[in-house]
């Protein structure tokens, strides 16, 4: 596995931060205090003009220093997904299942529950380059220690900022004018000695040159320590949602079942036979058989029986934290040609090497036959039971216990340059503002699968006989003596050798993929007051943008096809785009503002589209701004929807029993993903309404409320392999059928294409609160956020509309109920205390469904019956207490004690399943929204001067 050495750490930090230092370092000077900041001559996210930033019509949330501080967090993503507004991110650690994908290591941010690909990540207003194919933006390759606040826009910005700002916007605004030298450290570990992780950072910024040349520079590594397994006892019950094998129309039982006991019925660790007049007998070691106790079966579930033994070796085997090594190093020049002119030039690296394991791959329909070398001579009484009914050979199901675990190794390095200039002018006697830039982001990805076997040459290994003298060899070899078959044994516990793990796993020639991803961006805005009105002057930016994304790799033909994971192609395609915008804000009167902006885009993929806003504030009374926005926006298909090869996975679905089918049951098969060139944008209409309460009789309180609605039309989406059985087999649209390939009778593929097919409408509203006053000898700061998810309806228009507002499941649309984050800082220099509670409320598995356990009505897919419906929510506790101390050089110093989940809560357990063969390998909760670590602790150390 491929980790980053010694010496590149050293060769980068010596590089970074030696470049200033070696100029002069006694023009360093004392950081910046932290406090306000200027209320002039700033941009506020989701809009392009100059301006107090108090008079913006559309919502923004921001995160400040001291809240990030105040938790140091080990990457800044985790951090702002407690934002009550976030919903659907993805983590590090819930990603190690992307492996045909190549997802696995990306933390992501995602807004309103619409997915991670409508939500626009920018660092500093300007785009970044994504990290995979699906245009995901790794917020790992983000600067933590140079952002200065994350703004979130929750509404449309498409017009301010292009395609991808339906749900919203997240804005990383990086200190770049710092000056100083900060070193920091931190470090953290779980209550149970495992997820340690650590961070070393340093920054130096300085001004030379009568301050027109600033250098700024910052290096980070960071390392975090793999934990194979989900080695907690709240993960032991056995606790899935399975179809209720005593259900039928006509009895009134619900159709799903969610509980504990549950395990799977077609596999143990070391082989179960699962058909015929042996069924039910499973291989352990030393050639020890035993007979299963079924329980009660729903394929590919059971109830009760030895459910603990068919887990055995399969549950919990996903990675609980991946390895995750970074080396991050951040660059900027600025120069002032005049006291109004600047010109700049920044650059950025990122390299990071993620790896963890997917699961203990469970394999069914393995055929040994009777004169199987292996059988005959550590399992005589089974070879001599068969041989007794005339059975040539016997079908197995096996969690392949002795093998190592698939997984993936995936290294990325990510390029950003950035070169431009900016400034101000007089234009006809009035202040202007402009900037121009170009950016250049690559990022090269290294996709290595690990343990993961060709197929064929499983197929001929397991196939193992006696030759003439008595050894053990594949039968192939006995026709084709040269062709290295080295014969693998699939029956107990044992395990393989390493000479067949060798043979299968390509002699360590894994699937492997090289993927270049480009990004170059050039624009161009000015901005200022154009001419005065009665009430004040007339506000513009206006500005041109080009925009190429393109993707190109290299995957070694033999991997290809015939892969158990990972049958990589070549992604190959490259689209532009150019498009200008307007933006005015117009003062109507004393305290009213309407702004307004329009955007032409043309993509060489799709042609032209326009998006808009329109929003306005006003400072209706002393205390009350009311704000409200409309916006009509786009989001382009990404490089993966557009351009996707084919590449295949192995997956599994249920085709349900009695359905048209050449077989039923619990079915293995290859599911392929296509790109599809004809995508056309798909196209949001949104608008808020909302009010700013700040009351003179209160001094130090804030309050606002934003109501929010979206709605999404001619959506990009792809239905899932079961949504495609369940369409074609229960719901009786024909259409799919042909995307559900059998070969012999037996499920081969099933093809997935993205289209323009969905609609999505989702609503709710956003409450904030603050307050800061003196309390005693030092200052109480309160800052509350909520967020109540009314609907999030997704309509594919084939089958019917899902509510995905209040669900709790691990689904991409899911969204709790309310979500709350609650901060309370209490400074009492020089220590400065900190509490949070953040949470959500309880929810369901499905708005539409049924919860009953008897008299129940008869069960459809859109209106499932189950016996419960309802999964907990939870509060989670985090504390902190920072000691300021000073240091060197009038310098100052912090010391930072952090405890998330001071309680050590559990998370609530959710039924995942009834399909997917990976569900016991999972953890049994919804790990995208409650904690699975456990009790943390952090310490951070900084000193700046």
């Amino acid at each position: 596995m491929e980790t980053i050495s010694a010496r590149s750490i050293r060769a980068l930090l010596l590089a970074g931060a030696a470049a200033p230092l070696m100029i002069a370092a006694p023009a360093l000077a004392q950081g910046a205090p932290a406090g306000e900041e200027p209320v002039n001559d700033i941009v506020v996210t989701g809009s392009r003009i100059v301006g107090d930033g108090y008079s913006a019509p559309t919502p923004v949330a921001v995160l400040g220093e001291a809240d990030i501080a105040a938790q140091a967090p080990a990457n800044i993503s985790d951090f702002v997904n407690q934002l009550p507004a976030i919903a659907g991110s993805g983590t590090s650690g819930g990603a190690s299942g992307g492996l045909s994908n190549a997802g696995a290591g990306i933390n992501s941010i995602g807004l309103r529950g619409l997915g991670v690909g409508r939500t626009l990540v920018l660092v500093d207003g300007q785009r970044s380059v994504a990290s995979t194919v699906g245009g995901t933006v790794d917020i790992n390759t983000i600067p933590q220690d140079l952002v200065k606040r994350v703004e979130v826009i929750t509404g449309g910005a498409s017009a301010a900022y292009g395609s991808d700002a339906v749900g919203g916007v997240v804005n990383f605004i990086l200190d770049t004018g710092y000056k100083g030298v900060k070193l920091g450290a931190d470090t953290g570990i779980s209550t149970y000695g495992d997820a340690f992780n650590y961070r070393f950072t340093g920054t130096a910024g300085l001004s030379l040159l009568d301050d027109r040349l600033h250098l700024l520079t910052n290096v980070s590594y960071f390392k975090q320590k793999r934990e194979e397994g989900i080695d907690r006892d709240w993960n032991d019950s056995g606790y899935f949602q399975i179809n209720n094998p005593a259900y039928t129309s006509a009895n009134g039982a619900p159709q799903r079942l969610v509980g504990s006991g549950i395990g799977p019925a077609g596999y143990t660790a070391g082989g179960l036979i699962t058909s015929g007049p042996l069924r039910g007998t499973y291989f352990l070691g030393d050639g020890q058989t035993a007979q299963l106790n079924y329980g009660t079966v729903s394929s590919p579930w059971m109830i009760g029986g030895d459910w603990q033994t068919t887990l055995d070796g399969h549950v919990g085997t996903n990675t609980m934290v991946p390895l995750d090594e970074r080396l991050s190093a951040f660059q900027r020049i600025g120069f002032d040609l005049t006291p109004d002119i600047e010109i700049f030039g920044q650059f950025s690296y990122n390299r990071s090497v993620s790896a963890s394991s997917y699961q203990q791959t469970p394999s069914t329909g393995v055929s040994i036959a009777a004169d199987n070398a292996y059988l005959l001579s550590q399992y005589p009484a089974v070879a001599a039971a068969m041989a007794a009914r005339g059975l040539s050979s016997i079908t197995v199901g096996t969690s392949n216990a002795g093998f190592p675990i698939p997984g993936s190794n995936i290294k990325r390095e990510v390029y950003r340059g950035v070169i431009g200039a900016k400034g101000n002018l007089n234009l006809f006697d009035k202040p202007m503002a402009w900037d121009v830039y170009y950016q250049k982001g690559v990022t090269k990805a290294r996709e290595e699968l690990t343990n993961t076997w060709q197929n064929s040459r499983m197929a001929l290994a397991q196939d193992a006989v006696f030759d003439g003298s008595g050894n053990i060899v594949c039968r192939s070899t006995l026709s084709a003596p040269g062709n290295g078959c080295v014969p693998i044994d699939r029956l107990g516990t044992n395990g393989p050798s390493q000479e067949a793990l060798d043979y299968i796993y390509l002699d360590g020639f894994q699937p492997m993929r090289h993927q270049t991803i480009k990004q170059d961006v050039a624009a161009a805005t000015i901005s200022g007051r154009a001419f005065a009105l009665p009430a004040g002057d007339l506000a513009f930016a206006t500005g041109v943008e080009w925009r190429r994304e393109q993707i190109n790799g290299e995957v070694d033909p033999v991997h290809n096809t015939g892969w158990l994971y990972g049958n990589f192609r070549v992604n190959q395609g490259k689209y532009d785009v150019y498009e200008g915008f307007f933006e005015v804000d117009v003062p109507i009167f004393d305290g009213m503002n309407v702004n307004a902006a329009a955007r032409g885009t043309h993509y060489s993929t799709s042609g032209w589209v326009g998006t808009w806003k329109v929003g306005a504030s006003w400072q209706a009374i002393d205390g009350l701004r009311l704000r409200g926005n409309l916006s009509h926006d786009i989001r382009a298909p990404n490089l993966e929807e557009l351009f996707a090869a084919g590449t295949a996975r192995t997956n599994s679905v249920i085709i349900p029993a009695g359905s048209d089918a050449p077989q039923t049951g619990s079915l293995q098969f290859v599911q392929n993903a296509f790109g599809n060139r004809a995508l056309k944008p798909e196209v949001a209409d949104s608008w808020t309404l909302g009010a700013v309460f700040e009351p003179t009789f209160m001094p130090g309180f804030s309050l606002s409320f934003d109501y929010y609605q979206i709605k999404i039309k001619d959506a990009i989406g792809s239905i899932t392999a079961q949504q495609t059985v369940d369409l074609c087999y229960e719901q009786g649209v024909s259409s799919y059928c042909p995307n559900i390939k059998f070969v012999g009778g037996q499920l081969s593929t099933i093809d997935l294409t993205p289209i323009n097919f969905a609609r999505q409408n989702t609503k709710g509203f956003d409450i904030e609160a603050s307050y800061t006053r003196q309390v005693g000898p030092g200052t109480l700061r309160l800052h509350a956020q909520t967020t109540h998810y009314i609907e999030n309806v997704v309509d594919d228009g084939i089958s019917f509309p899902i509510d995905y507002a209040g669900t709790l499941t691990n689904t991409t649309y899911a969204s709790p109920d309310w979500v709350y984050r609650l901060s309370a800082f209490y400074d009492l220099d020089p220590v400065t205390f900190n509490l949070v509670a953040r949470g959500f409320t309880s929810g369901v598995y499905g708005n539409d469904w049924i919860e009953c356990t008897s008299n129940c009505p008869v069960s459809t897919a859109q209106y499932r019956t189950i016996n419960d419906n309802s999964i907990k929510g939870a509060t989670y506790f985090d504390a902190s207490i920072d000691f300021k101390f000073p240091a060197m050089n009038d310098g100052v110093g912090h010391l930072t004690f952090i405890i998330n989940n001071l309680l050590n809560k559990d998370p609530v357990l959710v039924g995942n399943g009834p399909d997917g063969n990976n569900v016991p390998a999972y953890a049994q909760t919804n790990r995208g929204r409650y904690d699975v670590i456990g009790r943390t602790f952090r310490v951070a150390a900084k000193v700046e001067f």
